[in-house]
């Protein structure tokens, strides 16, 4: 097998807010279709969609009420397949976003299901007795606040669902369910699907004894993605997810997709130690091709993390295969949540550079190609009911999921031509891809450069990576090896001038078009505000970079 996913840039698209082609001011598959020409434009080497699926759209297509049918606001399964087979025409794989750990509850597994005890799907979902005092039968908290458990009084039972009331969690402990969801999936692979993320994926299984959470320690960090005032972090997530059966079902869907050819398998991962799950699902001998999780997805750019993620990852195992994101449809952009809300494009364009550095595989969030900052969404605009629940603590992920901005000449930003089902702010339209396109030194201009460049650098793609001491913050610096060449790559993520000491002599300095570079000065280079430096260094047969 080819292995296309490693090294690969995935470019993710949130279908509602893509491509609007029906006037309805929602995104759909045609829109995605339409613009494929721009995607490969990029440099990009596969699209990632968010659920397309028939959905009452209580979390925006997460929620799946058909596994087999494209929701009416999106398309249609033909336009599914033009869609697949226009990507494979430009050379773009396709990964399908799908969500195994829950369904909606509009589903008709569940409609049969909370029906009574005793039919051929009372077993398909979570069910649990009251305590004596008729309240839920553990601690168990929902990602979104609130009880993870909602009474249903047909069957005098409770329902468990890790997000909202409306997304009741499958039992995969039940070998039909299990069963059923790998023909869900062999019926998109059949249609020429290349890939499937996997939403929440190690929320697959709970406990079989429905064993109460302990308390979080007192100064323990919050599971990563979940928001402080979350009550869902007063918790320690031993038994509601992350069970060791979950394992063992990806190990059955890994075998589905082996039999299909070099499809990738990609886990998310939310949980107390990421990193560390992470390695289960992804790591040598894992089920799974590669995974990511929220550690570089946080509120600050620390740049010692950088190191300490690769490091927990690998953990002194060899051939693992991370995948990395700066930016997705569930966080504030990253523009602004590190760089504030007046980062300039040099701070965009350096952090495309650093993420497309990295070793795993990559990916980009729709717009952060053009460096979009958050968007500020007025509270009675809010769609998100996450942000409702929080607000105004956390207004929730509509600032990140706005339309995306085609035109700065139309007031709809070229997105649709009415009004979006979000608003497009004007600092949106000023960085619209347009306006973009015929500016040289743009972001959108310097990231397809910059991903056109990193092809040329096989230790960019696949090599390993050996993290260089900077003992600066703010400053980031490795190498990457591929055979006998090293590639240092150094990243100033200040807006001030930098020094730091190479780690040993430079052979040749490499340019990297539309990015602020930084010179040699002796031994030590010394790099711009946001600027960043690539050279290929003298052989050292004794530097082992780590993988």
């Amino acid at each position: 097998m080819s292995e296309w996913w490693r090294g690969a840039v995935i470019y993710q698209i949130y279908p509602r807010s893509f491509q609007d082609t029906n006037a309805d001011g929602i995104g759909d598959l045609p829109g995605i279709l339409q613009r494929l020409p721009y995607i490969a434009s990029l440099g990009v080497d596969a699209i990632w969609i968010c659920p397309f699926f028939r959905s009452p759209m209580d979390d925006f297509g997460y929620d799946i009420e058909d596994y087999r049918d494209v929701d009416p606001m999106f398309g249609t399964l033909d336009d599914a397949d033009r869609l697949i087979q226009e990507a494979h025409r430009l050379g773009l794989k396709v990964v399908m976003d799908m969500a195994l750990s829950h369904t909606s509850i509009r589903h008709r597994w569940f409609q049969d299901s909370r029906r009574s005890q005793e039919n051929s799907f009372a077993d398909w979902y979570v069910w649990a007795d009251p305590r004596p005092d008729g309240t839920q039968p553990n601690n168990w908290l929902s990602m979104f606040g609130g009880p993870a458990w909602t009474w249903e009084s047909r069957r005098q039972q409770y329902y468990f669902h890790n997000f909202f009331p409306t997304q009741p969690d499958l039992n995969l402990h039940n070998p039909e369910v299990q069963d059923a969801l790998l023909d869900e999936c062999r019926f998109w692979l059949d249609r020429g699907i290349d890939g499937f993320r996997l939403d929440a994926c190690n929320f697959l299984t709970h406990d079989r004894q429905l064993r109460s959470n302990p308390p979080r320690p007192d100064g323990a960090p919050p599971t990563e993605g979940v928001q402080p005032a979350n009550p869902y972090n007063r918790q320690l997530h031993l038994y509601d997810k992350t069970q060791p059966e979950t394992l063992e079902f990806l190990k059955r869907l890994r075998a589905l997709g082996d039999s299909y050819g070099d499809v990738l398998l990609l886990a998310e991962i939310a949980d107390d130690d990421s990193l560390k799950v992470m390695q289960d699902y992804a790591g040598p001998g894992a089920p799974l091709h590669t995974a990511y999780c929220f550690a570089f997805l946080g509120p600050q750019l620390e740049t010692e993390l950088i190191a300490r993620a690769f490091d927990a990852f690998h953990n002194g195992r060899r051939h693992g295969w991370p995948s990395w994101a700066f930016s997705n449809h569930d966080v504030q952009r990253v523009v602004s949540r590190w760089g504030g809300r007046d980062a300039p494009p040099e701070f965009a364009k350096l952090l495309i550079a650093l993420l497309g550095s990295l070793r795993g595989t990559i990916f980009l969030y729709q717009g952060e190609e053009l460096g979009l900052p958050e968007a500020d969404v007025p509270y009675e605009q809010i769609k998100d009911p996450y942000g409702l629940n929080f607000f105004p603590d956390f207004p929730g992920r509509d600032g990140c999921r706005t339309p995306m901005p085609w035109d700065d000449n139309d007031r709809h930003a070229g997105f649709s031509s009415v009004d979006g089902w979000l608003p497009v702010p004007n600092e949106h339209l000023m960085r619209s891809v347009g306006a973009q396109n015929v500016e040289p030194g743009s972001v959108l201009n310097f990231t397809r450069d910059f991903l056109a460049w990193r092809k040329t650098q096989p230790a960019l793609v696949r090599g390993d990576i050996h993290f260089v001491a900077t003992g600066e913050p703010g400053l980031v610096a490795f190498v990457r090896a591929e055979g006998e060449e090293r590639l240092l790559a150094v990243f100033n993520t200040e807006d001030r001038m930098r020094w730091m000491r190479l780690p040993r002599p430079v052979r040749q300095v490499l340019d990297v078009p539309r990015l602020a570079i930084g010179r040699l000065a002796g031994d030590h280079v010394e790099l711009p505000g946001h600027g960043g430096f690539f050279a290929l260094l003298e052989p050292a047969p004794h530097l082992e970079p780590a993988d």
